[in-house]
């Protein structure tokens, strides 16, 4: 009878974490260059051995050996690397990928540790040197993995291959990578990605945009229909919960008397 209890807690647990993916995505429907990320579920999974400690189910709930768990059990996320929309700005500087490919980025954390990071969001500028940065300012790179330094009194072109003209000379061209599997790529902040072990890096395919800017593939309507459903779900668990109390309220308190 019990073990309704638990296929209904794994059930609230579960749409908790959904929630948490897909809130985060409408709270970056905004963010240029954002990609969403979705949530997988495993159900009827089987238990071979002793797990402690283990954040995927939840309150770190110690598992025996041979225990066959009837409940749902939370999955991988994923990131779904679609294209977004774009949208006009009229800024030279301002750029958006049409294609598969990332702008390669020279990150430096707090620190002080310098690492390549690739993303899509293009909102980029001149700092006071000259070079082609972030917003955050960190560094984009050309395709020698160098820092892109231009002239900041004369105008710049930049045309679909990322060559960078000024005064009619060629000046950088910005790097455009590619990987063959994503799956290899982590996530690191809200619109960057790092490769990992077995990641193998490309020439991208995709052509610049000056500009314009990659808005994030998000889907509001479609976010806020899950958003109602996952809601349902996770209240429909819960009124098992409730209803498994009063029973068990009944079994203790009136059939005990009997």
């Amino acid at each position: 009878m019990l073990k309704g209890l638990y296929i209904a807690y794994t059930g609230m647990i579960n749409e908790q974490h959904r929630m948490d993916t897909l809130t985060n995505n409408l709270a970056n429907a905004s963010t240029v260059g954002f990609k969403k990320e979705g949530a997988t579920s495993q159900s009827f999974d089987d238990i071979l051995t002793v797990k402690i400690k283990d954040s995927s189910l939840g309150e770190y709930l110690p598992k025996r050996m041979g225990i066959n768990n009837p409940g749902v059990k939370i999955g991988e996320n994923y990131t779904d690397f679609t294209q977004g929309s774009f949208r006009v700005t009229g800024n030279t500087y301002d750029l958006a990928l049409a294609g598969e490919g990332f702008f390669a980025i020279e990150f430096t954390n707090k620190a002080g540790e310098t690492s390549t990071m690739y993303g899509r969001g293009g909102q980029f500028t001149l700092n006071t040197q000259g070079y082609l940065v972030t917003e955050d300012g960190d560094y984009v790179l050309d395709t020698q993995n160098r820092r892109i330094r231009l002239n900041t009194l004369q105008d710049a072109q930049i045309d679909s291959n990322g060559r960078i003209t000024q005064n009619g000379t060629a000046v950088a061209t910005i790097q455009v990578a590619d990987f063959e599997d994503y799956n290899y790529l982590e996530k690191y902040g809200e619109t960057y990605y790092r490769p990992i072990e077995g990641a193998r890096l490309t020439r991208g395919n995709a052509q610049i945009k000056s500009g314009y800017l990659e808005m994030a593939n998000v889907q509001i309507v479609s976010e806020m229909v899950n958003l109602i459903a996952i809601t349902r779900a996770y209240e429909s668990n819960q009124k098992i919960i409730q209803t498994y109390d009063s029973s068990l309220e009944i079994a203790a308190t009136q059939l005990g008397r009997v």
